[in-house]
């Protein structure tokens, strides 16, 4: 059995994102890590930083972004995509330039991978996710934020990235897979494995950077440049109250990352939301009740929420 890891980055160091603990991550237990880098800004050097990880596993593919597709995170597809049609294992282990997975999980995964290597219905294995906000002792635990998600798929042609690369679907045209029509759902199975996104954890400053970069990839270059503009400088965590507070361990790969935290006097700690900027979904009473209908009603199970695959019962 082989296994392959991929992703795509750009930009990854100037705007935050531990790319190079998230390739780290899980090299002990892939056969190669292929990475589709798109060309960066000046000054960026998150092509050296991976390079220097100097593992003979990772594979480098240098991109370039197309402008025409900054529009519903097409390009962040795309760009999957490129990194993922160049594996060559049995099962593909995708993860995002800013998600992580512990150590303690990998044998899990490794094993579930042999076990269900040769199950035709199985096309892929779902993840639990724990999201952080602001930084890294406080998670979400409310409604709104995926809780699972597909990231090890099989390596066939007709499966490609969803999307904002947020997921994967099986396409009927396999050369044009961007196209609205002729996908469907994978099939998948659970995996007791969990993987850290560390999204939403950076330097205010950096934050409102990494978010524009996002909007530009979402809304298109000229609609986010004229959002940003009147937008402030630092963007604005809240409270961080409202949140999870997280007491087990991170990765181990991680830890140089967490030693470099020094933006704790301007995150809040407690107290109402600012009132003159448009409050977080977890801050909205309509979420807020949500929340507590599944958490002490429903047993901890979501309402309503959406679902990218097939579940088997396996």
């Amino acid at each position: 059995m082989k296994i392959s890891g991929f992703s795509f980055v750009r930009n990854g160091i100037s705007l935050y994102y531990p790319i190079v603990e998230a390739v780290k991550s899980i090299l002990p237990i892939v056969d190669e890590f292929v990475i589709a880098i798109g060309k960066s800004s000046e000054g960026d050097n998150t092509r050296e930083q991976i390079a220097a990880i100097n593992d003979p596993k990772i594979k480098i593919i240098d991109t370039v972004w197309e402008e025409k597709y900054f529009k519903r995170g097409i390009i962040n597809s795309i760009q999957t995509d490129i990194a993922m049609k160049e594996c060559t294992g049995d099962w593909l282990f995708y993860l995002q330039a800013d998600e992580v997975v512990h150590e303690k999980y990998l044998n899990n995964i490794v094993k579930r991978c042999e076990e269900l290597k040769d199950d035709d219905d199985v096309e892929g294995l779902l993840f639990r996710y724990k999201h952080f906000w602001g930084d890294y002792k406080h998670y979400h635990t409310g409604h709104g934020w995926y809780p699972n998600e597909i990231r090890i798929v099989k390596n066939k042609p007709e499966i490609h990235s969803w999307q904002s690369a947020q997921s994967f679907r099986k396409f009927e045209y396999y050369d044009n897979p961007r196209q609205e029509a002729g996908h469907s759902k994978l099939k998948v199975a659970t995996v007791d494995a969990e993987v850290y996104h560390y999204g939403w954890v950076r330097p205010p400053h950096l934050m409102q950077n990494k978010k524009r970069a996002l909007d530009s990839v979402h809304w298109g270059l000229n609609r986010a440049k004229d959002h940003y503009e009147k937008a402030p400088t630092e963007f604005d965590y809240g409270s961080l109250d409202l949140l999870g507070e997280f007491n087990d361990t991170h990765p181990e790969v991680m830890a140089e990352m967490i030693s470099k935290f020094n933006w704790d006097e301007k995150l809040q700690l407690s107290g109402k939301p600012n009132k003159y900027r448009e409050p977080h979904k977890h801050e909205t009473m309509k979420y807020r009740f949500i929340s507590f209908v599944e958490k002490y009603l429903n047993g901890g199970k979501n309402i309503g929420g959406f679902r990218n695959y097939i579940l088997l019962d396996k």
